[in-house]
């Protein structure tokens, strides 16, 4: 049946693609797109309000395990930069703290406050969780699974594609302008 020639089958179909718009517009991923790596659902940091990484679908993500209380803290400030110089372009860093190595005890209020007041924080960070062993996150999981490497210490970072892989993972010692990490994210952020 052909849509222009009934009215009402025109109507409906203007009307479906007008609800659709604003999703799409807004970054929303169509249904079915999300990759299997980002079929979860965590709460925010700030109010813990359950967020899907689904919506984080088609965007290059560098997923940080992060804590307040280690030396290598400051890299909070060059993952902020970092964010923000390649948000446009597609970049989400992910911020997931967990006390997994004793160096972040706070509440996720006590996080949320010490990471905006202290560093600036914008990029999108977690509730406090499990990145290693067998109490690991289910996110934190399937990155140990596909590099092979569970993180070693706080900070260590897994950068995945637009199509949901993991490409590569950095220890706590490649810091946030390390030239081969962002060579590494301009690289996929060039592919669509």
């Amino acid at each position: 049946m052909d849509a222009m020639a009934n009215p009402f089958a025109a109507s409906l179909l203007l009307a479906t693609a007008a609800w659709a718009a604003p999703a799409a517009a807004a970054g929303a991923a169509p249904a079915g797109t999300c990759p299997a790596l980002l079929q979860h659902t965590f709460a925010r940091l700030q109010d813990e309000k359950p967020q899907s990484l689904c919506q984080y679908s088609g965007r290059v993500l560098l997923v940080v395990n992060t804590a307040s209380f280690c030396g290598f803290t400051p890299q909070y400030e060059g993952l902020e930069k970092l964010h923000a110089r390649y948000r446009e372009r597609g970049l989400v860093v992910l911020g997931f703290p967990s006390n997994d190595f004793q160096q972040e005890s706070g509440s996720n209020k006590e996080i949320a406050d010490f990471c905006e007041n202290t560093f600036g924080v914008k990029f999108p960070m977690f509730a406090k969780t499990a990145v290693r062993g067998s109490d690991a996150n289910p996110l934190f999981r399937e990155l140990a699974a596909q590099t092979g490497r569970a993180p070693l210490w706080n900070f260590y970072k897994y950068l995945v594609s637009r199509e949901g892989k993991v490409v590569a993972a950095y220890s706590s010692m490649t810091k946030p302008d390390d030239a081969d990490l962002v060579r590494a994210i301009e690289q996929q952020l060039g592919k669509r």
